[in-house]
């Protein structure tokens, strides 16, 4: 019961073809294109949207300056009879509105953009993950691995927000009290890790403390594994964008990752192999900041 998983994902932008562009190198699949928005899926259906000028009409302010920003994060629930006890807690002291497709709106304590609906399908087989090989522990035999080709992101797996320090036990408690988000992770000094009921990623949603600002951090496409990581970043740096951190391996969550610079705002990550947990894992509370990453990649080349 409960929310699922992010449904959609809404940004305003003020270079729609740079944009389209971004998130089509990306991998993901275009589903709409006008002069003013586009559409792009996941293979499990959920949707991410750009939009412009006349488009944005409607959206909540932005949060930060300039354009280039999420506005909005939709989340699926379960069921009806969850989607109106939702909408019910957003809305006791604050305006909802609902759309011609039945999706519901509001803002959360720090101004993005609140969508709540009802979880899409998602038609994706999962193919079976390519078989590794160690002593003592064979999976492959008599076939040589190939690239993986292009690398076509399963799923949104989890968003960042920045969020001023002031007000964030606030900002955290919207989301706990009013949608029933599980806190896995607090680490005090830099912010607060959360799942949805619906899934067992150890986070969907990470709400970042910051001294003075509110911001987009990054949106986490998660991809089959450890090779779609390698070979989507190379792939993105080849068609020109720019690397933000050198590939890694979280220390909270455990997921291997590579971050690149989204036009649209903030960053995107390619993720693999994230900690799967359950109701018996955390809260765990950090006093101190864990460090944010297992390890990086370095090379002697660098010098």
């Amino acid at each position: 019961m409960g929310i699922q998983r992010i449904e959609s994902v809404i940004y305003s932008v003020d270079d729609l073809d740079t944009c389209a562009r971004f998130f089509t190198d990306l991998g993901l699949a275009p589903r709409e294109r006008g002069p003013e928005h586009a559409v792009f899926a996941t293979l499990i259906g959920q949707t991410l949207h750009l939009r412009t000028g006349a488009a944005t009409e409607g959206l909540p302010p932005s949060v930060e300056p300039g354009n280039n920003t999420i506005r909005e994060v939709v989340w699926g629930a379960e069921t009806e009879e969850d989607l109106a006890g939702f909408v019910a807690a957003v809305g006791a002291d604050r305006e909802v509105t609902r759309d011609d497709d039945g999706v519901f709106h509001s803002v959360d304590e720090t101004g993005f953009g609140v969508g709540l609906t009802v979880a899409g399908p998602s038609g994706y087989e999962p193919a079976g993950q390519r078989a590794a090989n160690t002593t003592g522990h064979v999976s492959r035999w008599n076939e040589a691995l190939h690239s993986v080709g292009e690398v076509r992101p399963l799923r949104m797996c989890h968003v960042a927000l920045n969020i001023p320090k002031a007000g964030r036990e606030e900002a955290v408690a919207f989301y706990v009290d009013r949608l029933g988000f599980i806190p896995t992770d607090i680490v005090k000094p830099m912010g607060v890790f959360m799942r949805v009921p619906g899934d067992a990623d150890q986070h969907n949603f990470l709400l970042c403390h910051r001294p003075d600002k509110a911001s987009v951090n990054h949106v986490s496409f998660e991809v089959p594994g450890f090779d779609d990581v390698i070979e989507g970043g190379n792939a993105m740096i080849e068609k020109g964008w720019q690397e933000a951190r050198r590939l890694g391996r979280h220390t909270v969550g455990s997921n291997v990752f590579r971050f690149v610079h989204s036009p649209a705002g903030g960053r995107v990550e390619l993720a693999a192999d994230m900690d799967r947990v359950d109701d018996t894992y955390g809260p765990n509370v950090h006093e101190t900041a864990p460090p944010h990453h297992i390890w990086t990649l370095r090379t002697s080349r660098d010098a």
